[in-house]
């Protein structure tokens, strides 16, 4: 803050939250604290980058006035965010009653014998404020969800076990589903393997059955024929006989 003998300034710092392709503003608080009209002009090394409003006017006798000074949209950051840009305030007593129009480049003339106060005002980047972090289900409220798992640089040993067995409880049905899912492929594989070995069975039974009603059938011809021979035999010798 500048106190002067005409008007107090405060800040004397122009801080800007410096964003990328975004117009900041920031403002200015002019006190009269005398018994005079004081008229002011605000000025500026880079008149196409700021826009003032106002830039000249008129504070009447104990009363402030705010000046909104507006940064246009950059395209790029200063290196190292320093700025060089500088402002002047120059203020100077005015006639009672004296409203903005009355006001002219004379006024301010030193030239002409008058007593002009004079600020600098120095232009400042600062970092726009951070977003603040939203507050995940369940956390108490008030509380930093991160701020229980790093304390000092230290990571919280419980807090780290909660995380990562609620990570683990996110993966573990996943990763169960995927075993079941190889499980029932596997017994899926193993049955249709054991029906084929049953039907292949089923079918070497039935050609064995088969077989042995052939080998059965031939046998008992064969007794035929030999029962027929022997008896055709015995009838021979009892006839010669």
């Amino acid at each position: 803050m500048s106190t002067g003998e005409l008007l107090s300034i405060e800040p004397l710092e122009l801080k800007f939250p410096f964003e990328l392709k975004k117009q900041i503003s920031c403002s200015l608080l002019l006190s009269n604290k005398t018994d005079n009209y004081v008229a002011f002009k605000v000025k500026t090394t880079n008149p196409k980058k700021y826009c003032v409003r106002p830039n000249t006017g008129v504070v009447s006798p104990r009363s402030t006035c705010d000046v909104i000074v507006t940064m246009q949209a950059q395209k790029e950051a200063p290196p190292d965010m320093q700025c060089k840009d500088k402002f002047l305030l120059q203020s100077v007593k005015t006639n009672d009653g004296a409203t903005p129009k009355d006001i002219t480049p004379e006024v301010f003339n030193k030239e002409a014998g008058n007593v002009v106060e004079e600020c600098k005002l120095r232009v400042v980047y600062v970092s726009p404020p951070q977003p603040p972090s939203p507050v995940p289900e369940g956390s108490e409220e008030g509380s930093s969800p991160r701020g229980s798992v790093m304390e000092n640089g230290n990571v919280n040993g419980a807090e780290f076990s909660n995380a990562a067995k609620a990570f683990s409880e996110q993966v573990e049905p996943q990763e169960r589903s995927a075993e079941a899912r190889s499980l029932i492929l596997k017994l899926t594989e193993e049955k249709n393997k054991a029906n084929q070995q049953s039907n292949r069975l089923r079918q070497e039974l039935e050609l064995l059955k088969r077989q042995g009603s052939k080998s059965r059938g031939g046998v008992s011809i064969l007794f035929v024929i030999i029962v027929g021979l022997i008896g055709s035999l015995l009838g021979y010798l009892m006839k010669k006989s």
